[in-house]
């Protein structure tokens, strides 16, 4: 019995030697793991029981211990660093410096060997540009050992690769990727993929591109005498930008013309948007509904010289960016104005503010009319006519790329038949007014004429008598 409880216990003993020595043996292993600057990374103590005294030690300098509680040591990175589940490495705020080897000791062995690689991504401006920035990303890295050259490909929020229109590498720690101009739809969390033989991990960072939901150039039509409202979508709520803007509103009519400013906005970090409407001869409203992120101007009653350029401009970090708003306005008229007198003509004009481009033109036509009561402009003209002689209700279309976007009716209505007669009556009035005017001008040239005839020779007789006397007195005087 003796000798069996003695074996019994020699195989327990070997058993219990092996398995200690087993854990450093089997848990010790040379990982590479990855971390990026200015974020946080856990590095895992592999092979240990639930509840050890371990030692987490950067190159031999301790970092953390765990005897119960998390004990600080004098490695670098000890005051941003804690001990979680009783035996992993949580490092806070990564520095490009604090790339190494890091151990897990349990008891005297090392356990586990984490080779940590660090990269810091530089993004300019904090991931906050404006439409058209071409921004120039930084990729550093900080390997605890010498490394193979890295693939680096770039992915968007909606996960297509991204070229860079530029790629230069500097060395092996420093690669430089300059991008295409952004736009406001490039807006999300983008992606780095960075691989080599021995890493393939993601960087991802944030790019948000402040701007206008709307086209940067737009073209608006109105008629005259119609209700207009100029809207500009902004995209700060919607990409949730955290930081202070300002802009303003200007309406510029002519080309060359000095711009007159509407309003101006600020928009605060916190979101809130607040407007100042400018003084100016220029009548319009800021509507009282609208979305909070929307800049709008309402023109209640559009005329014929409200036409022009509108343009919205947002400011960020002393850089700007613009969206347009042309508004084009149609107007209808007739020459002569008034009712169509039986058997007169009259020429009808639609007309718009600016030139229209190749794929747009003006359109007369009489309603329930027939083909040959169409009139269609010129291209690029930005004018019309049409010449009528009866009654009835035309339309002038403005049309582009088939497209019907505004038209405007003038009905020629026909005059009474006195008003015929009154206007036949007052035509041979005149006519004989100006006949008679006439005749009397000639008579009177005719009378004028002969005054003057007579006047001269009167002054003719009056010169010849002067002459004759003068020529008598000399005679007398020589006798």
């Amino acid at each position: 019995m003796k000798t069996c409880g003695t074996a019994a216990s020699s195989t327990l003993a070997i058993f219990l030697v092996l398995h200690l020595g087993l854990i450093p043996i089997m848990g010790e292993k040379n990982e590479i793991q990855i971390g990026v600057t200015g974020q946080s990374v856990i590095l895992n103590c592999k092979g240990v029981p639930r509840d050890p005294g371990v030692t987490w030690k950067y190159s031999k300098s301790v970092i953390r211990m765990w005897r119960g509680s998390s004990l600080k040591g004098k490695a670098t990175m000890s005051d941003r660093s804690e001990i979680i589940n009783n035996k992993d490495l949580k490092v806070l705020n990564l520095k490009l410096s604090d790339a190494g080897n890091y151990t897990c000791d349990y008891g005297s062995q090392p356990v586990s060997i984490i080779s940590l690689h660090v990269f810091e991504l530089t993004v300019p401006s904090g991931g906050h540009f404006l439409p058209n920035d071409a921004p120039e990303l930084i990729l550093t890295q900080n390997p605890s050992h010498p490394l193979p050259d890295l693939d680096i490909a770039l992915f968007n929020s909606n996960n297509r690769t991204v070229r860079p229109k530029h790629f230069e590498k500097k060395t092996r720690e420093k690669y430089i990727l300059t991008l295409e101009e952004l736009k406001a739809t490039d807006n999300g969390t983008w992606r780095c993929r960075v691989h080599s033989p021995s890493i393939n991990d993601n960087i991802t960072f944030d790019v948000k591109v402040l701007g206008f939901q709307n086209p940067d150039s737009e073209r608006k039509y109105a008629t005259v005498d119609s209700t207009v409202i100029l809207s500009w979508r902004l995209n700060f709520q919607k990409i949730k930008w955290k930081e202070g803007f300002t802009g303003h509103l200007k309406w510029t009519q002519q080309e060359n013309a000095d711009p007159i400013e509407l309003l101006d906005f600020n928009v605060t970090a916190r979101g809130e948007k607040h407007e100042t409407q400018k003084r100016s001869h220029f009548r319009f409203e800021i509507p009282e509904r609208k979305a909070e992120s929307n800049i709008e101007v309402k023109l209640p009653k559009v005329s014929f010289d409200h036409s022009g350029q509108y343009q919205c401009q947002l400011a960020y970090d002393k850089r700007h960016t613009q969206s347009k708003i042309e508004l084009v306005v149609m107007k209808v008229s007739a020459n002569p104005a008034g009712p169509l007198p039986r058997g007169a003509k009259m020429t009808l004009i639609c007309q718009v503010s600016s030139p229209l481009p190749p794929n747009a033109h003006l359109l007369w036509e009489r309603v329930n009319g027939t083909q040959a009561d169409v009139k269609k402009s010129k291209q690029n003209e930005a004018k019309v006519e049409v010449n009528v002689s009866a009654a009835g209700l035309w339309s002038c279309r403005l049309v582009e790329d088939e497209e019907v976007k505004i038209s405007l009716n003038y009905s020629v209505e026909e005059a009474p038949v006195w008003m015929s007669y009154v206007v036949i009556g007052t035509s041979i009035a005149g006519s004989v007014l100006v006949f008679g005017l006439a005749c009397l001008a000639i008579i009177s040239g005719i009378s004028w004429q002969r005054r003057r005839q007579r006047a001269k020779r009167m002054i003719q007789a009056r010169q010849y008598l002067l002459e004759n006397k003068t020529c008598q007195c000399q005679h007398r005087l020589k006798k």
